[in-house]
């Protein structure tokens, strides 16, 4: 198959204090949470300036593909600028006409793949005529090269914390979303082939009556207090938002309170094993060996269908 680009699809961060309300504003649009909920996430940016570490990361990950991805590469997000239908825009006014997506998301669930198709679909009916045709790339959360990276990122933090009890961590999302989507199943695939510990997550963001994922790495610490944890990311690619607030300050406050040492996983960022991994993935799509091509059917991860509490 010919392809004239590849475009790196991510969810986007804010960059300054300003950009904060309008991307979580972005975030949440069309989702049933309370402004006060927002406007507490919001003091997470604050924190740390406005800025999301996720840009620059995203960045980092296409400067160092340029040597390796034998096509130019472009750069959308789903909820802040770069926006998806502008990135599109211009790759149809630079006369791509057919491009793979490497999505910034290893696991299957709505948010993580099917939502991103939607984005797709939605950009290129808002183009219109001319619109580039996207690929998206499959999930990688088993591939050798996505394995290899988190193995050196563990045994370079147990250097740092040795005999350290690893606990993976990933985000949480509603049960009504893991019950129709593998994104459960894959996690613990992974786990297994990283190394050895518990599954956790974090970064719930739903009302107590909907159910989630748990348990909740605070809670988890908690309960069965470990000498010392090495906190392992496996459901983040690079450092979210979610991995600087979440893990690096609240989880690391837990710690210190409890008396627990604790280093923290880093995520696949640039490695270079990660980087040989997507060339991977290009090349094999582009020679039609895809062993897993990603033929998503309509049944496939559907929206989550959240009941509301009756009056």
């Amino acid at each position: 198959m010919k392809y004239d680009a590849l475009l790196v699809l991510s969810f986007g961060g804010p960059e300054t204090r300003d950009d904060v309300i309008p991307f979580l504003e972005n975030v949440l649009r069309g989702r049933n949470v309370p402004r006060e909920r927002m406007l507490e996430v919001a003091e997470h940016y604050y924190r740390f300036g406005g800025k999301s570490p996720i840009n620059d990361q995203n960045r980092a990950l296409i400067e160092a593909l340029r040597p390796v991805v034998p096509m130019p590469i472009y750069w959308g997000n789903r909820n802040w600028h770069p926006l998806l239908p502008d990135t599109m825009r211009q790759m149809r006014d630079d006369g791509v006409e057919r491009a793979l997506a490497f999505v910034t998301s290893a696991f299957s669930s709505y948010s993580g793949c099917r939502q991103y198709r939607e984005d797709l679909e939605r950009a290129q009916m808002e183009i219109g005529p001319g619109a580039p045709i996207v690929d998206k790339i499959r999930q990688f959360y088993n591939h050798p090269g996505y394995i290899a990276t988190m193995r050196d990122r563990v045994a370079e933090a147990l250097e740092k914390l040795p005999r350290a009890q690893l606990v993976f961590t990933a985000h949480s999302i509603p049960m009504s979303m893991a019950t129709t989507s593998r994104y459960l199943d894959q996690l613990k695939e992974l786990c297994a082939l990283v190394g050895d510990g518990p599954l956790v997550f974090q970064s719930r963001s739903g009302p107590p009556s909907q159910p989630w994922l748990e348990p909740d790495i605070n809670a988890w610490l908690r309960e069965n207090r470990p000498s010392r944890v090495a906190i392992v990311p496996i459901g983040f690619i690079s450092d979210h938002m979610e991995v600087l607030y979440d893990l690096d300050t609240e989880a690391l406050e837990t710690c210190h309170e409890l008396g627990i040492e604790m280093v923290r996983v880093a995520t696949a960022g640039t490695h270079p094993k990660f980087v040989k991994m997507i060339s991977e993935l290009v090349g094999e799509r582009i020679r039609n060996e895809d062993p897993n091509f990603d033929r998503c059917g309509a049944a496939c991860c559907p929206r989550p269908v959240i009941a509301r509490p009756q009056s």
